[in-house]
């Protein structure tokens, strides 16, 4: 176990402020500060699992593995073992890594394996049941991530969610309605609705939900680390699974799975330096795109979700957007133009297109041409501690509670991750995002993701961590956050809870949330060419945790949209 980036560790108060849902505007609520560290997730008992960690000596590794895992126990539409994600390391000594643990698909997909005879989409089969399923990588990822960062057991840092599967918790009303939202697709899988109703009864709120068959498989893996998830029988249960549903993940598959370490994405904006994603994860890319067009205009003097300042996001993101769905997948698979994408000089061509007082259409704004460049549901977690480290993770079973299948005798969702896959290329997927080529299905390959967890660094100190959920939106969320803090700022509070609208390319209209946007701006944006819809449904989530160089405080900020829960100390 590497214990290099442990240091003694001075445990001084406890603050703890759970956040509720509410407006959606700049509101009452201050950020949650704390001297020694801060953890922001989704929920209270995986936040207090991680900030627990960080009392008794762990660093921000250990506390971002037991805020993972324990999210797996109470927060399973997205926390999960079943599903994959992505998580930015900064080490004290300014290392950077991300490790990506991203599915992969089984080596019996095929690429049109959700087409018809006649080269049709079937509905909902990438979407629906164990054939939708990538194979897991979250386990192999965390423990690769603790075995080589950490500096606790995996003991330790998973004692908190087998202890919440064994006592269970009270459910929320968020919770019951998310189960009873899915009931329908729940009942063609008996083993989700053991595991999930009370003999065919929805649960109520209050009421508690204690998970056996998870505290096992979490014990396994607790005792027998990677090997207690794809070997044995939990490998076993997952396999058996599939044969009931006609899934094609095979112990092979499991026994192949390896998480990788990649390269972060490094740019600026505006003399902030920014850390992302990589691909796979198209996030990184789209966010860098978007912060080099936005960097040549005035935000500021235009004001904040001004209809003048929304056109240029929403341009800027139509642009990064097109060339997410020409460009990017595996890059194991595909060779992709990153670094042009990426640059100041292809931001300043690609920007040139954009009228600064009408919208364009996006059938008249194609991908790059090669010429031109040279050649969900998830949730999010962000951990720092007193020693200098900032973890950024985010973890995905793709669609609520995946692809609604729990593992029989294991107790946890699978992923439906092979939608995120270009199924047809020029289709869009259940978020609405369309691709090409580079994002073909293929046997053992990493699907295409939003997943955007993001390090901004101020005069070489960590400045602001942040990620979110919601497929699509997750890279624009987060690029209206950094904007909001550095462009307008807001704390950090009021740059998670402030609306944010979101623009695709297709479909081509721009996303707001409810009481987002004022009337006249409303007016004067459909005068400037948009279409707008109102969303209530897949709207990003988001949380970040701010570093205050004068106060050397940790400023948490946690999102009222899902009840989201920052605790420092």
């Amino acid at each position: 176990m590497n214990r290099r980036h442990s240091v003694p560790t001075i445990s001084i108060f406890v603050a703890a402020f759970l956040i509720h849902s509410g407006t959606l505007c700049a509101s009452w609520r201050k950020p949650v500060s704390a001297k020694n560290g801060m953890v922001v997730s989704a929920e209270s008992l995986a936040t207090q699992a991680g900030v627990d960690i960080l009392k008794n000596g762990g660093n921000a590794i250990d506390a971002a593995i037991a805020v993972g895992f324990t999210l797996a126990v109470t927060y399973p539409e997205a926390g999960n073992i079943g599903g994959g994600g992505f998580m930015l390391i900064r080490l004290a000594n300014s290392t950077t890594t991300m490790i990506d643990f991203r599915e992969k698909a089984p080596a019996k997909a095929s690429r049109n394996m959700y087409l018809d005879s006649n080269g049709n989409v079937i509905p909902m089969k990438s979407e629906l049941g164990p054939l939708a399923a990538g194979v897991p990588g979250t386990v192999a990822g965390y423990l690769h991530a603790l075995e080589k960062y950490g500096t606790l057991s995996r003991q330790r840092v998973i004692a908190p969610a087998i202890e919440a599967a064994v006592k269970g918790f009270p459910l929320s009303e968020r919770f019951v309605e998310s189960l009873k939202q899915s009931m329908k697709e729940f009942s063609a899988f008996p083993s989700t609705m053991n595991a999930f109703t009370k003999k065919g009864t929805p649960y109520e709120k209050g009421e508690i939900l204690r998970q056996p068959d998870l505290a096992n498989t979490l014990r396994n893996i607790s005792a027998f680390g990677v090997d207690g998830f794809y070997r044995g029988y939990i490998a076993e249960l997952i396999v058996a699974e599939m044969q009931r549903h006609g899934g094609i993940i095979s112990a092979h598959d499991l026994l192949n799975y390896h998480p990788v370490e990649r390269k972060p994405l490094y740019g600026s904006y505006r003399g902030y330096g920014i850390i992302t994603a990589s691909p796979p994860s198209a996030g990184g890319v789209v966010l860098l795109q978007m912060l080099n067009m936005l960097e040549r205009y005035d935000l500021k003097g235009r004001g904040q979700n001004s209809s003048e300042s929304i056109h240029l996001f929403a341009a800027a993101a139509q642009r990064a957007y097109a060339d997410r769905s020409e460009f990017l997948g595996d890059p194991d698979f595909v060779s992709m133009p990153v670094s042009r994408l990426i640059s100041k000089e292809y931001a300043l061509t690609r920007s040139e297109s954009i009228d600064t007082l009408q919208a364009v259409a996006s059938s008249s704004i194609p991908p790059a041409t090669s010429a031109e460049l040279g050649h969900s549901n998830t949730t999010h977690f962000c951990v720092a501690d007193s020693f200098g480290n900032i973890v950024s993770v985010t973890t995905t079973l793709n669609g609520l509670f995946g692809c609604k299948t729990v593992v029989g005798g294991a107790g946890f969702f699978l992923n439906n991750e092979m939608d995120d896959f270009s199924v047809k290329p020029g289709t869009p997927n259940m978020y609405g995002l369309t691709g090409a080529e580079a994002n073909a299905i293929a046997p053992t390959k990493r699907m295409l993701s939003s997943m955007t967890p993001t390090i901004v660094m101020k005069d070489s100190m960590p400045f602001l961590t942040l990620g979110g959920r919601g497929g699509s939106r997750i890279t624009t969320a987060v690029a209206n956050i950094i904007i909001n803090v550095i462009d307008f700022g807001l704390n950090v509070q009021d740059a998670v809870e402030s609306p944010r609208i979101h623009h695709q390319w297709l479909p081509d209209r721009i996303f707001y949330e409810t009481n987002g946007l004022p009337l006249d701006v409303m007016e004067n944006l459909k005068r400037k060419g948009y279409t707008l819809e109102h969303t209530t449904t897949f709207n990003a989530r988001a949380h970040a945790i701010m570093f205050d160089p004068a106060t050397r405080l940790f400023l948490g900020g946690a999102d009222p949209r899902e009840e989201g829960v920052a605790i420092g100390y």
